[in-house]
């Protein structure tokens, strides 16, 4: 008797051997992607504290862990200077692109002026145009630009963050974002006397953590690890950004593994500081901004 009653429901709790075979080819893949994607950044890390004799063999593991490889990685590169480089020119570009990419998103989804929709599609359709055929272009125009203006362009700070504050995926998505802030605050914004720049500032842009956060972090991984455009439009390393520097020392550096390894263990560190500080913040931009893949 029990066991006729319990059968029915036994049979109910059991998963269809085709949803497990699912379940199990998902799980296979997404570990088999998971060891694809980490095991660069594992032998990158492991190289870098060889010795250079293990570097050049096939171990996986060191026999015994060489941080002195990061402290003559980071001499022989001057990634001292290149690092300040990066730094410099990412706030700057970060600064200017907020500030730019805010004020035109706001106008095209709040202010309405004759041709909006015609010149936000034109804007918009410029996102086609490969980066690559862009170059040649903008470097004649920032080398025009030092010729007639007081400033100099090539080999200086405007040609490096100045192309890149009118960035269009960042005025797409804040303007997205703000075409769906409802009318009635900017009315009662209105009414206490608000008007456009003061309703940014106090409502638009505290509604708007979420894209704005995820525009910071592209855009900083985008222009710390910049390096067509920085060779490009610099000559000496003044200016040059820790991208540029590292490939200069992989040049220089020669057969030496374990170095090259370290330096570009160095490169990617503000990345992942960056990331680990704003991993839960940025995850939940992405979803919430509706920037998915």
């Amino acid at each position: 008797m029990n066991n006729k009653l319990s059968s029915p429901r036994g049979k109910a709790n059991r998963i269809p051997i085709w949803i497990f075979i699912q379940n199990l080819m998902t799980y296979l893949m997404l570990i088999v992607g998971t060891i694809i994607a980490i095991f660069p950044f594992f032998w990158m890390i492991s190289t870098s504290l060889m010795s250079l004799g293990e570097a050049q063999g096939t171990r996986i593991f060191p026999s015994e862990v060489h941080f002195e490889n990061y402290v003559e990685a980071w001499k022989e590169a001057k990634f001292s200077l290149y690092m300040w480089n990066s730094v410099r020119i990412t706030l700057v570009t970060l600064a200017g692109e907020l500030t730019f990419s805010v004020l035109a998103a706001y106008a095209f989804a709040r202010i309405k002026f004759p041709g909006r929709d015609l010149i936000f599609t034109i804007l918009l359709s410029t996102i086609m145009i490969p980066a690559m055929v862009t170059i040649i272009p903008n470097f004649l125009t920032v080398t025009w630009l030092g010729r007639i203006g007081p400033l100099k362009w090539i080999n200086n700070w405007p040609a490096l963050t100045v192309p890149f504050m009118g960035s269009v995926f960042s005025i797409f998505l804040l303007r997205q974002f703000f075409a769906q802030i409802p009318s009635e605050l900017y009315d009662s914004a209105q009414i206490d006397g608000t008007g456009h720049l003061r309703f940014l500032w106090s409502v638009v842009l505290p509604l708007s953590k979420a894209p704005l956060m995820v525009i910071i972090i592209l855009s900083f991984i985008g222009t710390w690890n910049a390096l067509a455009w920085p060779m490009l439009v610099t000559n000496s390393p003044d200016w040059r950004p820790i991208a540029v520097g590292l490939y200069s020392f992989i040049g220089e550096a020669g057969q030496m593994t374990n170095l090259m390894m370290a330096g570009a263990f160095i490169a990617i560190i503000p990345i992942l500081v960056l990331y680990f500080f704003t991993q839960k913040q940025f995850t939940e931009s992405i979803a919430r901004s509706g920037l998915k893949g």
